[in-house]
């Protein structure tokens, strides 16, 4: 076997730890690898060749000891991939992997990176370091995998990068379900946790550490020096699951959803920094079961509410079963800064179930500052378990159940950590400490694979081609456009004989005009059931554009802009901006954007546009109807838009089953008006049809001879908001609640109603 030579990159700890005997084995494709690792002994290394590894099913295991361990590295740092499907496992004692890059691919087993060969032999006092896992995602997004699952005992992941995981599944778990791997002082430490978009589902979690039946067992892990950056999977961006674990200077940025002390006791929560920058969702520590200390946390921007508040502790269920909730009991909530935030919620979740208060807890030094209108201090329960000692409010309304919380006048500094500081010397007790430092994004991850920037945004390449009309010059112009572009549709008839594949964020828009002139300048035709095909990757914005469907055959499941038939990984954006639809009248159901099942859209806003003269919905995001608690829209915007002759609801958006670990989907309708609308004579009629919406508000639009708003609430704590509307000719708004067993809870106001013979 050639020998190699380890590169300089290789950690001091793994370099100083090879004995002159040991033997460094320079491997080139799987083969070489299986005959290098069956002869390795403690203080070797193996290292791999740089080049793709295709369909690796990599397997590590021996016996190294402290000052010998085994060792496999990449030759150089970032040039092996894993691609295909391809995993890790580790096995054995004290083995360090380092230098790896999974990508272009996904894993066939149940995890990428497990530290275990077979359930019989688990990793113990092993170390996988400086590795890459990017997009490695499964190809339906609800088959669930781990991309990182930590078993046995003292091993540690740290100084690597994951990023992008789209499908179902924890992106790292600590596994418990052995004695073996129970008590098993894990570290965790120094990753970047890069962004992990909204999963539209439950089973979006960054980190979690034990599971509900094991949540009685000590881990006694750490998770220190990390950064979670957009990590937006579900509520709970970590979910501890098990008892005696620390939660230590990691850093949280514009991530939606909590650290989470779902189950288990005895945990530690100290000098974290979540900085929400005002984003939707963004919240901090949720507490629940016993003996839990939160200390030393600084917060500053956070926009979430309820149970992703900046500070949430919950009500429990007395006598809980271990999937449920555990009462808070000797909490410890001290010398934390919360500022610019929305929300602190004491007793959240109070309900005819969770109806044990918090009890034997204390929470005392606390400097508190909140953000816009409305209640920043909100109390949903009793609070007479919770000691209140030496907090101070600087800003925000306080329910009047915590009225002893002080409130004071204290200007703020920001001081050179990037933190707020109160001036006031008198102050200096209270709050996070002013040593506090957040760990900077060059000192987590690796340093040779690059961090994702800003989510790009419509025509980010800069490059605008025009596009003559004609006979599929609209189709060529898409095959050959870059991501980013934009299409420039001159004035005249543009038709598809063919259904458009759009795999890349597109622009389409036809010349800048006003009025009548701007919606005929650039009129679209297909001959197809649909004119655009969403694919992987695929986001649009159209504008200033006419899409006629008089050409378009009489084809079931007629869609203007349809998802592809297969699961998308990647979530999308589609905008209509300025944009008339007309004439999709050939069949009964005929859509304008018809999103299928396994796909989710971020957002899709539609805003000054026109539709006329169609059969179906306008949005169908309805496709996810097995009540798994999946749906197919995030956020949905309706702005000063017409909606005439419609058949079907303007929206028709479905999120099923009870699940309460996502925040959408958000529905947002104002200014439009809707005429002839909804009117399906199925015995369904509704002009907008919103079933499990967590988030509605309607205000401000016209109903004139159309079919009422429906909105059917399912789950959680949803919030419907219909305020000034009228409604002529029109029934008025119906909300169910189909779970809540009280009265609809909506905020029903200013709506006008005119009956046809007022008209």
């Amino acid at each position: 076997m050639m020998l190699g030579r380890v590169g300089l990159w290789l950690l001091p700890a793994v370099a100083a730890a090879s004995p002159l005997k040991a033997e460094r084995h320079l491997v080139r494709d799987q083969e070489g690898y299986a005959a290098a690792l069956s002869r390795v002994e403690a203080g070797d290394v193996i290292v791999l060749a740089s080049g793709e590894w295709r369909d690796f099913d990599m397997v590590v295991t021996g016996r190294g000891t402290a000052d010998e361990p085994i060792a496999v590295v990449a030759e150089r740092p970032g040039t092996v991939f894993l691609t295909g499907q391809s995993s890790l496992r580790i096995g054995g004692e004290h083995v360090v992997v380092s230098g790896l890059v999974f990508r272009d691919g996904y894993s066939p087993r149940g995890e990428v990176i497990s530290f275990r060969r077979t359930k019989d032999d688990l990793a113990r006092n092993s170390r996988v370091t400086q590795v890459v896992i990017d997009r490695f995602n499964k190809p339906d997004r609800f088959e669930s995998d781990y991309w990182v699952g930590i078993y046995g005992r003292n091993n540690r992941f740290d100084h690597s990068h994951l990023v992008g995981k789209t499908n179902q599944g924890v992106t790292l778990a600590v596994r418990l379900d052995a004695p073996e791997s129970r008590e098993n002082g894990h570290r965790i430490d120094h990753n970047y946790f890069g962004p992990r978009p909204v999963l539209g589902s439950n089973g979006g979690e960054t980190i979690r550490i034990g599971t509900s039946k094991y949540s009685m067992f000590r881990s006694g892990t750490i998770v220190e020096n990390n950064v979670f950056d957009r990590c937006d999977g579900e509520v709970e961006i970590i979910s501890n699951k098990s008892n005696g674990n620390v939660y230590r200077g990691n850093l949280f940025l514009n991530s939606r959803g909590a650290l989470t002390l779902r189950h288990g006791d005895d945990t530690l929560v100290e000098r974290n920094v979540f900085l929400g920058g005002g984003k939707d969702h963004t919240g901090g520590i949720r507490v629940i079961n016993r003996n839990q200390t939160v200390r030393f946390n600084y917060m500053e921007g956070l926009r979430g509410s309820g149970f992703a508040s900046a500070l949430t502790v919950m009500n429990g269920v007395p006598n809980s079963p271990v999937n449920r909730y555990v009462q808070v009991d000797n909490a410890r909530i001290e010398r934390n800064t919360v500022i610019d935030s929305a929300r602190i919620t004491l007793g959240a979740g109070a309900d005819e179930e969770r109806s044990a208060a918090p009890v034997n807890s204390v929470f005392a030094g606390n400097l508190l500052g909140g953000a816009g209108e409305g209640t920043f201090v909100e109390v949903d329960s009793d609070i007479s378990g919770i000691a209140v000692d030496r907090n101070a409010v600087v800003r925000g309304e306080v329910h009047s159940a915590a009225a002893h919380l002080r409130k004071v006048q204290a200007r703020m500094e920001r001081a050179a950590n990037g933190l707020l500081y109160p001036v006031d010397p008198a102050l200096a007790d209270v709050g996070a400490p002013r040593d506090l430092a957040p760990i900077a994004l060059s000192d987590v991850g690796v340093d040779w694979y690059p961090k994702p920037g800003a989510q790009a945004d419509f025509g980010f390449s800069g490059t605008v081609t025009r596009v003559a009309p004609g006979e599929d010059t609209l189709a060529r112009a898409v095959a050959a456009a870059a991501p980013g572009d934009v299409l420039l549709l001159e004035p005249g008839v543009h038709i598809a004989n063919r259904v458009i594949a759009v795999d890349k964020m597109l622009t389409i828009r036809g010349p800048e005009a006003a009025g009548a002139e701007r919606r005929e300048s650039a009129i679209v035709r297909f001959t197809r059931p649909s004119l655009v095909e969403l694919r992987e990757g695929g986001n649009l914005r159209l504008a200033n554009l006419v899409i006629d469907g008089a050409l378009a055959p009489d084809s079931v499941g007629n869609a203007v802009i349809r998802t592809s038939a297969f699961p998308l990984k990647a979530n999308f954006r589609v905008e209509l901006d300025a944009v008339t639809v007309r004439d999709l009248v050939v069949n009964k159901s005929f859509a304008v954007l018809a999103i299928g099942k396994g796909a989710l859209a971020d957002r899709v806003i539609i805003r000054d546009s026109l539709f006329a003269g169609i059969t179906g919905p306008i949005v169908s995001a309805q496709a996810e109807t097995d009540d798994f608690g999946r749906y197919n829209v995030e956020y949905l915007d309706i702005a000063d838009s017409t909606f005439a002759d419609v058949g079907g609801p303007a929206a028709a958006v479905y999120r099923g089953g009870t699940d309460e670990s996502t925040f959408g989907p958000i529905v947002t309708v104002s200014g439009n008006t809707f005429r002839n609308v909804g009117r399906t004579g199925a015995g369904q009629d509704a002009s907008l049809h919103l079933h499990g919406v967590q988030v509605a508000s309607l205000a401000g639009n016209s109903f004139e001879n159309a079919a009422p708003p429906v909105v059917e609430h399912t789950v959680g704590t949803p919030a419907t908001a219909i305020v000034g509307n009228r409604f002529a000719q029109t029934p008025p708004p119906v909300v169910r609640e189909l779970v809540f067993p009280g009265e609809p809870r909506a905020e029903l106001r200013d709506n006008e109603t005119i009956p046809e013979e007022s008209l």
